[in-house]
């Protein structure tokens, strides 16, 4: 179809890696949001205000949960979070698997109703790339040499070294497709997508709404629209749920759940990739001998960190949370609590009667942060360690947690199908968060080198394993415990997917009864 182009007179903007997580007050009214409206809009609850808005810099779970709605990626992920086909087909690669070409779909436009071509493909992947963008999906872009745009329909990108794991960052909101003439500051303030919703309207702290994209390439979306409202409070989520002010909302406390989930409201628990971890960063003074990384990590009982901060709802888990590639857990110098060894440890160190550890930890982001928190700080007071929480706001949170400013921090990261495209990013020497993660070694660098250059599931497997024995023996981090989560909705609403992670990327499906 012809291409229908907008406006390019638009100034261009410095790019901010991360706005700050407004939290205030927000509790769910009485009256039923659906019937409000009138129109079957669909009303998720969030816990913060999503403020990220630029795909590209998107790390929030809140802001993904939005931008899904609003922007589409080149693929699609599969009900086992392998990569399917999205705005193009899966691509055809060459013998040497080095050059991959994808054919766009016909006809897809964004939601202003111009045209998305192989043009916007090329940009958008060259803005990622671009350091001066800070794009946290760069990593996925590691062995890319070149992305050409030979017609409208056909995207050519061209790796420098073989890459097993580039197809699978291509299925993230932080790879989704921007217009090329879009400029950052106006998508800051209007995100433009070719989604199956449309940005709508912002009322800061409150909500965001989306409308119908008609013209979506996928069909049409069951809601006439989408409403996030912010609710920090867990008890005016489970009053908004029970009096129908929301429909939907994701929960990792299962109390919580079950409490909401009665009568007209469905809880339903769903597996995660993602991982609660106690992040170390080795390149901070406080941490930097690797025998203090050991003697916390043989101090800590993940154990009981699930038992009492996450209520149960979860399992012990090692670094990689891939499934083919999954870490055991048990391997790793203390398995279980060892506070004999965690006092060997501090005493190799050097400081045998413990030391002053400032430990990060955040409100609003999720629920079982600041327990997981105070689970730990007792723990290792046990050994000496005397832990000082820091308990911040979302906003001030990731902004530090971004910048790498702390020693140690409470975190819930995001995990993949594909553990390069889970860890590479963190733990190699030129990864967009090696800040945040404060280690990375020459060993890994070829470890990651190495495990995509082949597609064969047993050697990558072989290679994986290698990087989680370095990983915990180097007690970079501490992996915790992989959740349960929960999507709970009106029990009305038909066509919602129960996702690994809980992901709303099929939310369009979905409609009211």
């Amino acid at each position: 179809m012809p291409s229908v182009r907008r406006p390019s007179a638009r100034a261009t903007a410095a790019l901010t890696l991360c706005a700050a997580l407004g939290l205030s007050a927000c509790g769910g009214g009485a009256t039923s949001g659906t019937a409000a409206s009138g129109d079957g809009r669909i009303v998720v609850g969030i816990s913060a205000d999503p403020t990220q808005t630029l795909p590209w810099t998107v790390t929030s779970k809140q802001a993904i949960q939005v931008l899904s709605q609003v922007y589409s990626t080149l693929l699609d992920t599969g009900a086992n979070s392998e990569p399917v086909a999205g705005l193009a087909e899966l691509p055809t690669v060459s013998d040497d698997g080095l050059t991959y070409t994808f054919t766009l779909k016909q006809g897809v436009t964004f939601s202003d109703g111009s045209a998305l071509d192989s043009a916007d493909v090329k940009h958008t992947f060259e803005t990622i790339m671009d350091p001066e963008s800070k794009a946290t999906s760069a990593s996925y872009f590691a062995s890319v040499a070149s992305v050409e745009a030979p017609d409208a329909q056909t995207v050519v990108v061209t790796l420098s070294r073989p890459d097993a794991s580039f197809p699978s960052g291509l299925t993230g909101t932080n790879t989704g497709i921007v217009p090329s003439d879009a400029d950052p500051a106006t998508l800051e303030k209007t995100p433009l997508g070719s989604g199956p919703y449309a940005w709508d309207t912002r009322t800061p702290n409150q909500s965001i709404t989306l409308k119908r994209n008609d013209s979506y390439y996928g069909g049409t979306p069951g809601a006439a629209g989408l409403e996030f409202r912010v609710i920090p409070d867990e008890q005016a989520m489970v009053s908004a749920l029970r009096t129908g002010a929301v429909d939907l909302t994701v929960l990792d406390d299962p109390i919580t759940a079950r409490t909401a989930g009665t009568g007209k409201v469905t809880s339903t628990a769903v597996d995660s990739l993602s991982y609660h971890a106690l992040q170390l960063r080795a390149s901070s003074p406080t941490l930097s001998d690797v025998n203090t990384r050991l003697a916390i990590q043989c101090a800590v009982s993940r154990q009981e960190v699930v038992d009492s901060a996450a209520l149960g709802a979860g399992e012990v888990t090692g670094p990689i949370t891939s499934p083919q590639y999954r870490s055991d857990p048990a391997a790793q110098p203390c398995p279980e609590q060892d506070l004999a060894k965690a006092k060997q440890y501090l005493a190799a160190a050097g400081t045998p009667d413990g030391f002053d550890l400032k430990l990060m930890t955040s409100q609003g982001l999720y629920s079982t942060a600041v327990d997981e928190a105070q689970a730990i700080q007792a723990q290792l007071g046990k050994v000496g360690i005397r832990v000082q929480l820091e308990s911040l706001d979302s906003g001030d949170y990731v902004d530090r947690w971004l910048a790498g400013d702390f020693d140690a921090a409470i975190a819930l990261n995001g995990g993949s199908a594909d553990p390069n495209t889970m860890y590479a990013r963190y733990f190699t020497s030129k990864g967009s968060f090696q800040k945040v993660a404060g280690y990375s070694s020459p060993s890994l660098d070829r470890l990651f080198t190495e495990g995509v250059a082949t597609t064969d599931p047993a050697e990558r497997k072989a290679v994986y394993t290698q990087v989680s024995d370095e990983l915990v023996d180097q007690a970079a981090w501490v992996w915790l415990f992989t959740p349960k989560l929960f999507l709970v909705h009106d029990s009305a609403m038909q066509g919602l997917e129960a996702r690994t992670d809980a992901s709303l990327s099929t939310l369009w499906k979905a409609s009211l009864g």
